[in-house]
């Protein structure tokens, strides 16, 4: 569990760079802070925290009680940023006037260095509207959405995670647990809609099955069966999607 705990928290500190003023924050805080409660919050309390999570015994039990991989985040219980935060305006209020803008550009500077540009990561993507969602949830959910009622929707597996974010009226016969192979869960309807080829006939029952006013679909999956046989109509095109409207169930209230 040491090795487990240790790549973790190695994974976690990135270049490291961020852990080091970390780590030299709390020296300082530890040679030069006296006022009791600051100590306790910036001082004592983190240090507990990394003695727990470095602990074998209770690093075992809290890997197995809970997924493995996301023991890292007791980490984010500490307060990294804030530490550092007040260390530097500690040090930038005690030094005399003529040397604090220097210190600041340097503390500034240090930080910057420490990070990377996150949008170098490919789990990161720029915001492409104020609700933090692909434009194509929004403009499907906003077409779909029937005022002072809920929808049942079949979407995706790609849009699934944002759809109540952004619209809680705008219900799912599966949510984000499709999309995680950890958790073993399976669907027949999601697994037939995730298909390259779609066979309407195998589609449709399962989508009416699940009562679904809407089935939507990305508009270059190729289709085979007649959508009036189950009474199912186009019902719009938008950003590169089918939304599919089943007539057999009725939206009136």
């Amino acid at each position: 569990m040491w090795n487990i705990a240790t790549d973790l928290f190695r994974e976690y500190a990135g270049t490291g760079l961020i852990v080091i003023l970390y780590l030299l924050s709390l020296i300082y805080l530890w040679v030069k802070e006296e006022r009791k409660y600051i100590r306790i919050l910036f001082l004592y309390v983190p240090v507990i925290l990394l003695l727990l999570y470095f602990n074998p015994l209770f690093a075992n039990v809290l890997y197995h009680l809970a997924e493995g991989e996301i023991y890292y985040r007791i980490l984010w219980l500490l307060p990294i940023t804030v530490t550092i935060a007040f260390a530097a305006s500690e040090i930038y209020s005690r030094l005399p006037e003529g040397r604090r803008t220097l210190f600041g550009l340097a503390a500034a500077a240090g930080i910057v260095v420490s990070g990377s540009y996150i949008y170098h990561n490919p789990y990161f993507e720029k915001a492409e509207n104020l609700y933090h969602v692909p434009d194509s949830v929004v403009h499907i959910c906003d077409a779909i959405a029937v005022p002072g009622r809920e929808v049942q929707a079949a979407f995706p597996l790609e849009l699934v995670q944002f759809v109540r974010q952004y619209d809680p009226t705008i219900c799912m016969p599966y949510g984000r647990e499709m999309t995680v192979d950890r958790w073993h869960r399976w669907s027949e309807l999601p697994s037939e809609m995730e298909k390259d080829a779609i066979d309407l006939d195998l589609l449709a029952p399962l989508a009416k099955a699940e009562g679904c006013h809407y089935v939507i679909l990305p508009e270059d999956k190729l289709m085979t069966g007649v959508l009036a046989e189950y009474n199912w109509e186009v019902f719009g095109r938008t950003d590169g999607y089918v939304i599919y409207r089943d007539m057999d169930f009725s939206l009136e209230f």
